[in-house]
Order: structure tokens, then C-alpha cells, then sequence
């Protein structure tokens, strides 16, 4: 995917994300559907901080070309972010996603299709070693796609929970 196909999916999918997650009401944007699963605000706080969390990792492995990248799922940012969703309201959460979509903008089209082919090791023995390439297709594009599907799965099953309880 080149960095113009990736900038568009990354930011039609925020679109959609935002524009459906601005007409929920809290309840919905709290509900958890499962103790390990995350609401709706948990998803959407976990997005404004891993994207840009990414593109920094892509900037960093261009200017020091052959450095590990990544991270685990205990990394202490992505745990916080998490953590701190319930004290969050959508007013405060919403306009932080437009501005990642900015920057996603700002930070993709400003590296070369060719930086991004450079291979560096990723700290997750899962990846091993990947082109940059790898960061925007499967951990911004298909990530955000992904956590739209999780927030679209949330709503409908908060509206089968509550449907059944009428």
C-alpha cells in the first residue's frame, strides 16, 4: 500500500469512528461487554495514543536506520492510556483523534516510500525483522480498521444486552 492509499484508509476509518462514536450516548460509549473486553471510550483512548505512538517509532527506526522498533502489550503507555479512558469524555477524547489524523497525514507523507522499505528488528519476537512498511500496513491501517469493527461489535452488543432486557 503506498503512503497516500495508507494516509486515505487511516483517515477514512477515524472518520467513521468519530462520526459514529460522537452520536452515542455514554452509557453506550462506557459499556463493556466483557470484564476483558474494552468499551467503546477505552478503544478510542487507546487509539489516540497508539497511532501516534507508531508513527513516532517510524520516525525514529528513518533517522537511525536498523533500530529495533515495537512494543509489548504491557507497555506502560498503552496500559495508561487504557486505564484512564473512564475518567475521559468523548468532548475531550474526539477532537484528540482529528488531530492524529493530522498527524498521520503530516508524518506519512513526509517519509519516502523507499525509507519505509528499510527491514529493522521489532522488539516483538513475534515480527522479527520487517520493512517499515510493515508499521503502517498492519499496526495503522489495519489496526484502526480493526478497533472500528471492535466499536461497531461493542454497540451491537450493548443493543442485543439492552434489547433483551425489555
Amino acid at each position: 500500500m503506498s503512503n497516500k492509499q495508507a494516509v486515505q484508509s487511516v483517515e477514512t476509518t477515524l472518520e467513521q469512528i468519530i462520526a459514529i462514536a460522537e452520536k452515542l450516548p455514554d452509557e453506550v460509549v462506557r459499556y463493556k461487554p466483557a470484564e476483558d473486553k474494552w468499551s467503546v471510550l477505552e478503544v478510542l483512548c487507546h487509539l489516540e495514543e497508539a497511532l501516534p505512538y507508531w508513527l513516532e517509532e517510524i520516525q525514529r527506526v528513518v533517522a537511525a536506520p536498523g533500530s529495533e522498533w515495537g512494543r509489548g502489550l504491557t507497555h506502560e503507555g498503552r496500559l495508561q492510556a487504557v486505564a484512564e479512558a473512564n475518567s475521559r469524555s468523548l468532548d475531550d477524547v474526539l477532537p484528540k483523534l482529528g488531530a492524529v489524523k493530522r498527524l498521520i497525514r503530516e508524518t506519512l507523507t513526509s517519509i519516502s516510500e523507499e525509507a519505509l522499505q528499510q527491514q529493522a528488528p521489532s522488539r516483538n519476537p513475534r515480527f522479527g525483522t520487517k520493512p517499515l512498511q510493515f508499521i503502517v500496513d498492519h499496526l495503522l491501517v489495519e489496526h484502526a480498521a480493526t478497533h472500528l469493527a471492535q466499536i461497531n461489535r461493542n454497540i451491537h452488543q450493548y443493543n442485543e444486552s439492552h434489547s433483551t432486557q425489555k
